[in-house]
């Protein structure tokens, strides 16, 4: 019985031998084709992505099934364990942004330091000043490299609760939003800072002697805050393409909207003093008024494909 078994084991192997031999044979191939065609399929579920409809469910359901559906409950926290993850790998990228950005960190802070006349113009009382300026400058340059990437996540996060046009508007807006806010950073550094510094420096005759870190603190901190705000518009834009804000409310609201941006503007002032809210709060208010614009712009195109649709369907 032994024997037979042995035979019928050596019989299964040599008819296996051909096949384990096929496969060593055309594995180069197989893989070579299958890195080749990686990107073509990758296209490929990206853009059925794209244009799949979300399931829809109304809120009240969704808060009402909370409480008494252990189903989605159980949703809720797989989404946070995604958005963790996404948290987590935009983390990641600001962190490789910001270790590439050592390599070029002592040009940035050069750079940064000619409209004050240079690096010998700034004394450090501190020992470990100058280490925390090189990292700010380092992380500010790693925000703007790493910015795509990071904003990518939380689209990808937000993607598949969003519909087809939806998504192609907000992915569009990505390359946008990281112009933008170079946009910001430019803004600031070429437009705000040289009428802004002489007035500063020399306010009631005082001469300001520079350290490294209020003088780095200064422009960084208004660098990133303007920025990020120059993102505005385009997010006024999208969310009113996609039906979210009204234009209207935006107008009727402006009053409000200045006391909000003045809030906002003493809070991420690195001083207390009118003049800086006041450098901070004119180039906002003026943007937030031009996301009043382009919001008007981008709902009369909505109502115009809504009304082309209702053509559509009724023709």
């Amino acid at each position: 019985m032994l024997e037979a078994k042995t035979v019928g084991m050596n019989q299964k192997d040599m008819t296996n031998f051909p096949r384990v031999l096929w496969r060593v044979i055309t594995f180069p191939f197989v893989l070579l084709f299958n890195i080749l065609s990686f990107p073509i399929r990758s296209l490929r579920r990206f853009y059925r992505f794209l244009n799949s409809e979300p399931e829809e469910q109304p809120l009240t359901d969704t808060v009402a099934g909370l409480i008494s559906d252990e189903k989605i409950r159980q949703q809720l926290w797989d989404q946070i364990d995604v958005l963790r993850i996404h948290l987590l790998r935009a983390v990641i990228w600001l962190a490789i942004g910001t270790g590439i950005s050592f390599a070029f960190t002592q040009q940035i802070i050069e750079f940064l330091a000619i409209p004050v006349g240079g690096l010998n113009q700034l004394k450090a009382i501190e020992v470990t000043e100058p280490i925390s300026v090189y990292m700010r400058a380092a992380l500010l340059s790693g925000i703007i490299l790493s910015l795509p990437f990071v904003i990518f996540e939380f689209w990808w996060f937000a993607a598949p609760g969003l519909k087809p046009r939806e998504r192609k508007f907000t992915l569009i807006g990505i390359p946008v939003a990281a112009l933008l806010f170079i946009a910001g950073v430019t803004f600031t550094y070429f437009v705000l800072l040289p009428p802004a510094l002489p007035f500063l420096l020399n306010f009631m005759g005082i001469q300001t002697e520079l350290r490294p870190s209020s003088y780095f603190g200064f422009v960084t901190s208004l660098m990133f805050w303007i920025g990020l705000f120059f993102e505005f518009p385009l997010v006024i834009y999208i969310l009113s393409s996609i039906g979210w804000v009204r234009p209207q409310i935006l107008l009727q609201q402006w009053r409000l909207a200045i006391v909000i941006i003045s809030i906002i503007a003493a809070v991420i002032t690195p001083t207390i003093d009118p003049v800086n809210m006041g450098l901070v709060m004119l180039p906002m208010i003026f943007l937030y008024f031009v996301s009043i614009g382009l919001s008007y712009v981008a709902y009369a195109g909505r109502q115009r494909k809504a009304m082309s649709e209702v053509t559509d369907s009724g023709s």
